[in-house]
């Protein structure tokens, strides 16, 4: 949609093959598809390159041209895209990490319609009394079609709605500390379980891939000899989050299945929360990727691990950029 002439563009439609090509009877009867034609059909990646070339030639982008994505809700692109294309080592457009949610923008324009969860595309289009879009099309196109007149009907005069703040997907996850004297809602706080022994923070991150977790959100959580024990407590960066964190309830990191349940401010600070100011300055440099080294001996100095890594693996800022993990008492714990 041009927001600026107020016009539509054309409507496009590219189907995805699907890694199993079942699908039920319910499925058949909703969206109108046939096993042959999603068959035929490009896989993710292809399809992302299809629907990248369609935009940039219908939009012939250049200086000062932009666009913006707009969803029927958060499950796009926050439980679809962006976790699939993690899964399958596919690298996202910039476009994707920033969109409008159009039940969001309607409920602002439209204050005294239904709750955002309860708001849809055919709820929005029969709460403005707008015809819905022929029937030529299959599911997925027929709703983008109402979807774009439900966009012009908000942004003529009657409504003047301005779409100018867009929702964003984290681009990466971000190390850092937390004060034991912070304030953590509850309602962002959710627990893992289930972890492969090995699991990072990063690859937590991964796994809540299209969700945003909050700087130094993530804690791993150890057992009594200070070895990771496959849980960990994750904050988000608002309940909503959570809430999308719930639903991955038994999704796979790898061949295991994860359990997500929900956790309190309490449990997160218990595993997360630190004083330690040493700690926090190790952690705000930028451009990090950590390694936690075990095994070393009590009296092990800073110049003997960064000659330990080399020349072929330098340690980033030298000797600034190792930390020494100690007991309360000071001890070296190794």
């Amino acid at each position: 949609v041009d927001l600026a002439r107020k016009k539509a563009g054309s409507l496009h439609e590219v189907l995805v093959r699907p890694e199993h090509l079942d699908l039920t009877e319910e499925c058949k009867e909703t969206t109108k598809l046939k096993a042959e034609s999603l068959a035929q059909a490009p896989q993710l990646e292809q399809a992302l390159q299809q629907f990248n070339q369609s935009v940039s030639n219908e939009l012939n982008i250049g200086v000062g041209t932009s666009f913006c994505l707009c969803t029927d809700g958060q499950l796009h692109i926050r439980q679809l895209l962006h976790p699939e294309a993690s899964k399958k080592n596919i690298l996202l457009p910039e476009c994707f990490y920033s969109f409008f949610d159009l039940r969001k923008e309607f409920k602002k324009c439209c204050p005294d319609s239904s709750d955002v969860d309860k708001l849809d595309v055919a709820a929005m289009t029969e709460y403005l009394n707008l015809e819905k879009s022929s029937p030529a099309w299959r599911f997925g196109a027929s709703q983008v079609e109402d979807m774009g007149n439900i966009i012009l009907t908000l942004i003529s005069e009657v409504y003047n709605c301005r779409f100018a703040d867009p929702e964003r997907v984290n681009y990466k996850f971000e190390s850092g500390t937390c004060s034991k004297m912070e304030l953590v809602d509850d309602n962002t706080i959710i627990r893992a379980r289930g972890l492969p022994w090995q699991s990072s923070d990063q690859d937590i991150a991964r796994f809540f891939k299209g969700l945003n977790i909050a700087k130094g959100g993530a804690a791993l959580c150890l057992n009594a000899q200070g070895r990771r024990n496959g849980e960990a407590l994750v904050r988000f960066v608002s309940e909503e989050h959570r809430d999308l964190a719930l639903q991955r309830h038994k999704h796979h990191m790898g061949n295991r299945y994860i359990e997500v349940y929900k956790a309190t401010g309490e449990d997160f600070l218990k595993i997360a929360g630190g004083t330690s100011n040493e700690a926090a300055q190790f952690l705000s440099k930028e451009n990090q990727v950590i390694v936690r080294m075990r095994g070393l001996p009590f009296n092990a100095t800073t110049e003997e691990v960064v000659t330990f890594f080399g020349q072929h693996c330098p340690v980033t800022g030298g000797k600034e950029g190792i930390l020494f993990v100690t007991y309360p008492d000071n001890r070296p714990t190794g």
